[in-house]
């Protein structure tokens, strides 16, 4: 039986907070004897990255671990294995390099957990990078795997949230700045020469958030464009690549955060607007092979012949094929949103319960969001939950909102193309 997100924050909580009290003096037991020793590269050489629930985050933390690639370290991931296809967009570390925690069912995660804390030995990790936002499972193994230097983000002063002792290094979590500029000063406080508290007393410059565009084969590209074409063909809707446009409508976000969905009856509605200003353009309405039936009823409720449900028609390693073919692509703020911004592909992103400011895209995108007073309602000193049952946040969007700036960005596309 599969653990439900609401199981898991829960476990993080009551058993979370006593294995962290009773972990925080055995770990700072261990550090004052190898700290005697005094062994080990004064430098991090054999760095992990421990990111297990957001799959979006491994996009986001790719400018990140190619800082800390550049200085000279070998990189290392730790992720949930349902979320480790996400990095296989960018291929930042090597394959042999991901470790995977099967959070499928109690058993597989205990197993695997222990699992992971020898093989980190095994390895000489002599760095971790904690990029969860307070998990207590997170500092656990960040303070159990063996590194020397442990970094990640601290409360100090703030009430709640309290993970134990496990970080050698202990960065400020600046709530309003871009994650991608947070993460980059986790990378400072990785190198940095002195300690700083707190960490990091640097400028994170604009230009430094630089996303790597995804290595896109010739062959997959064709494969998927053919793929689409037969699709069309069968629905015996005229496409051709080139000629018409193709414009992708995501609908879902994952259960971690219902509350970011808008609502099934607006895409619906926007489909048929949008099929109504380009209507020799083809729709795909996408998602996982799990949200098929979501999606269609997004499709039959549209009543677009123009518009398929193309949900599972592709594998993740497909996306980025599919994002270079398309034009455009409209996504509740989720993975897609991320996952695009490794392509050319441009991008209109609806936020709700969080803020684009702190979780934007880094691609062609643009962000639409209400900006209630209650908005955004989720954060890091909440671990992402929210009390709210009615997501105003996302119904005060309208379909004429957002049907604007899909005209701005397929205008875009169209001066790119020539067409």
């Amino acid at each position: 039986m599969t653990i439900s997100v609401n199981t898991m924050r829960a476990i993080d909580h009551w058993v979370g907070v006593p294995l962290c009290a009773i972990a925080s003096p055995v770990v700072a037991l261990i550090d004052s004897i190898k700290n005697i020793f005094n062994r080990g590269p004064q430098t991090p050489k054999r760095l992990l990255f421990i990111e297990l629930s957001e799959m979006g985050s491994a996009i986001l933390v790719d400018p990140a671990m190619r800082n800390a690639q550049a200085r000279g370290a070998e990189l290392f991931f730790l992720i949930f294995k349902s979320n480790r296809a996400s990095l296989t967009l960018l291929n930042t570390v090597k394959p042999e390099n991901i470790f995977t925690i099967d959070s499928s069912s109690l058993g597989s995660l205990i197993k695997d957990t222990v699992r992971f804390l020898w093989i980190a030995r095994w390895k000489r990790i002599d760095t971790v990078i904690d990029l969860e936002l307070f998990s207590r499972f997170t500092a656990l193994l960040t303070g159990l795997c063996g590194a020397r230097r442990r970094v990640g983000y601290h409360i100090f002063h703030g009430e709640g949230l309290w993970r134990g002792f496990m970080l050698t290094r202990k960065v400020h979590y600046n709530p309003h700045i871009h994650i991608t500029k947070n993460f980059l000063s986790l990378i400072h406080a990785a190198f940095a020469r002195e300690i700083e508290v707190p960490f990091s007393k640097i400028h994170i410059a604009d230009s430094e958030v630089r996303l790597e565009q995804a290595v896109i084969h010739p062959e997959v590209l064709e494969k998927v464009r053919v793929r689409i074409e037969k699709k069309a063909k069968e629905a015996n809707i005229p496409y051709e690549h080139g000629k018409n446009r193709l414009i992708l409508i995501n609908p879902n976000a994952s259960d971690l955060l219902p509350q970011r969905r808008w609502a099934q009856q607006r895409f619906s509605e926007l489909i048929q607007a949008v099929h109504q200003r380009y209507p020799e353009d083809l729709i795909l309405i996408t998602g996982s092979p799990a949200e098929f039936v979501y999606v269609d009823k997004v499709r039959a409720v549209a009543n677009v012949k123009n518009a398929l449900n193309f949900a599972g028609q592709v594998s993740f390693a497909e996306l980025p094929p599919l994002y270079t073919l398309s034009d455009v692509m409209v996504t509740n703020d989720s993975g897609p949103g991320h996952f695009s911004a490794v392509t050319p592909l441009r991008t209109v992103v609806l936020f709700g319960p969080e803020t684009p400011a702190l979780y934007g895209s880094v691609g062609n995108s643009i962000a639409i969001t209400a900006n209630l007073a209650c908005s955004p309602c989720v954060s890091a000193a909440n671990h992402r939950k929210t009390p709210c049952q009615d997501n105003v946040c996302m119904q005060a969007i309208t379909v004429d909102q957002v049907l604007e700036k899909v005209i701005v960005q397929l205008n875009d596309a169209d001066k790119v193309k020539g067409r």
